[in-house]
């Protein structure tokens, strides 16, 4: 039976909601917590996006759930061998139950120093020498790397944890999936394809886990949690590598215009009936997955831990 978390939104909260959702969480029965990190918002309407890991030293102290990151890009705003000091502090600060999932990224938050956004290919390779990178750092030692893309020298993380931190690989398509396999402690995809699970364990991923999330925007009024997604997370329903290539949130604005109310509501869960929320969740955990989260889009969120707590998460306990 998978394991089910929430997904705390950095693109939507500042950090005090987000510590409160946390806590709200914990209490309502979730067992672990995914939480975004991005330098900007997909859009205006979300209207946040707090430095993750000043957020994740609040968990620390606020939650006794493990927490990961979905995920971290360790290639280009972000030199790895800053990003392993902060995991492994993050690491230390949890007791070990600090994941970092990590990924290819995202123009929107990656060129805002000026760089080069390079293709997909590239970005790639980036993400496998940065985790080589981070992998060594982990174990205390000095380190030395002249790589094609970093450059470390006499770099040593002087506080980590007692254990290495676990990298899980985010994928979408073949080629970040055969990565994750590949060298990932994990892998992480947004998808419910039992295709892309069954690859990423062929490849090499064997026993490691797999993540996957989903949002869903719980009220008791389906048309008007239709419009709240619609008016907020339109960009979740953009095409191919849109999310990956376009540089701000008002370029994503101008494209969620073709978006309609209409896809949205074929396209992700909205309302209070519990079967659909139910049957959302064990599309993952019948595609193989072992970890779960559910991020809640909507204003209601005391409702919506009211919700997964007495009727959700109890039926998807039983139905396993």
């Amino acid at each position: 039976m998978p394991e089910y978390g929430y997904f705390l939104s950095c693109e939507q909260y500042g950090p005090a909601e987000l510590i409160e959702q946390a806590r709200m969480a914990e209490q309502a029965g979730f067992q672990s917590l995914w939480i975004s990190d991005h330098y900007h918002p997909w859009n205006d309407a979300q209207g946040q996006s707090p430095f993750v890991w000043s957020v994740i030293g609040a968990l620390s102290e606020a939650v006794s759930l493990p927490v990961e990151t979905a995920v971290t890009c360790p290639t280009v705003r972000i030199h790895p061998a800053v990003v392993a000091q902060a995991a492994a502090t993050s690491a230390v600060m949890t007791d070990g139950r600090f994941r970092l999932g990590v990924g290819t990224g995202e123009a929107l938050n990656e060129h805002v120093l000026g760089h080069v956004w390079p293709p997909a290919h590239i970005r790639l390779e980036m993400l496998e020498e940065s985790i080589q990178v981070m992998r060594r750092l982990f174990t205390g030692e000095e380190v030395n790397h002249h790589g094609t893309h970093y450059t470390v020298e006499n770099a040593r993380l002087y506080t980590v944890p007692d254990e290495p931190v676990p990298i899980d690989i985010s994928g979408f398509g073949p080629a970040a999936t055969k990565l994750a396999a590949r060298v990932g402690d994990g892998f992480i995809t947004m998808a419910p394809e039992a295709s892309m699970v069954e690859q990423y364990r062929k490849g090499g991923g064997g026993g490691k886990p797999v993540s996957g999330g989903t949002k869903v925007c719980y009220d008791t009024d389906k048309d008007e949690a239709v419009r709240t997604v619609h008016r907020l997370w339109a960009n979740e329903q953009l095409p191919g590598e849109l999310s990956q290539v376009l540089p701000s949130p008002r370029h994503f604005e101008q494209a969620q215009t073709l978006v309609t109310e209409d896809m949205v509501r074929a396209g992700r869960v909205c309302g209070d009936d519990v079967d659909e929320h139910v049957g959302e969740l064990k599309k993952f955990a019948d595609a193989g997955f072992d970890v779960v989260y559910v991020n809640q889009i909507g204003p209601d969120i005391r409702g919506f831990f009211d919700f997964y707590r007495t009727k959700v998460l109890p039926q998807l306990q039983q139905s396993h």
